[in-house]
């Protein structure tokens, strides 16, 4: 295991391993413990009673975060006629459809999240092995294959993220910033962990959610209790 910094290891220090904080108490100590000169981005780990190799038990989806991510979203559309125009009025940053093909298979990435209406599909599917392993791949699961391209593109832009459990049956998402206030951080949290009992498959059994912490970019994961 790769030997921690002295930074890492000092903000370690404020934190207790074997105790689970109130939400608000382990956001107090990810901003302490975050060291870093630029703006770390806040994460939430999630450790599910799931099995993600049976396929009743795969979780996927998206939520809009109360108060965003702390990111501004760069949305690359799909489209064609009014629906480009819809999503060109929406604030999307780039719009097209045989043109942007192109350009990705050129290897040009100037995006963070990729709709397409579902009559688009059979090109885009084309990018599949490019996009794919990016995570940018659109889906209907999380809302990003659709014909209402203008309220895709507003939720995103409004803070909306993507989650998706891994094979160890976690799932992280980022749901702000250490600048951010602890009751955003809070209620962000909270938002993220409705949806995700929203998701509960049928077929879980036993404790579904084991575990839950939150750390910055650079700073220590602090442990979370669960309600």
């Amino acid at each position: 295991m790769a030997k921690r910094g002295k930074k890492y290891q000092e903000a370690a220090k404020l934190i207790d391993k074997n105790k689970a904080y109130e939400p608000a108490e382990a956001f107090e100590l990810v901003k302490k413990a975050a060291t870093a000169k630029f703006d770390e981005t806040v994460e939430a780990a999630f450790r599910l009673g799931v099995d993600p190799k049976r396929a009743d038990q795969q979780i996927r989806g998206a939520v809009v975060l109360p108060h965003g991510t702390g990111k501004v979203q760069r949305v690359l559309v799909f489209a064609k006629g009014e629906k480009a125009k819809e999503a060109e009025a929406a604030g999307a940053d780039y719009v097209g459809d045989a043109d942007l093909i192109a350009k990705i298979q050129g290897g040009w990435f100037e995006f963070d999240v990729v709709v397409a209406t579902p009559d688009m599909m059979g090109e885009v599917g084309k990018l599949g092995r490019v996009l794919g392993p990016k995570g940018l791949m659109p889906n209907p699961k999380t809302g990003t294959v659709t014909f209402d391209v203008a309220k895709a593109v507003k939720e995103i832009k409004a803070g909306k993220i993507e989650y998706r459990v891994d094979k160890a049956g976690n799932i992280h998402a980022p749901i702000g910033k250490v600048s951010f206030e602890t009751e955003k951080l809070v209620e962000n949290l909270n938002a993220l962990a409705e949806a995700l009992n929203r998701a509960k498959p049928a077929a879980a059994k036993g404790v579904y959610m084991k575990n839950v912490s939150v750390s910055s970019t650079m700073g220590p994961g602090v442990r979370v209790a669960i309600k």
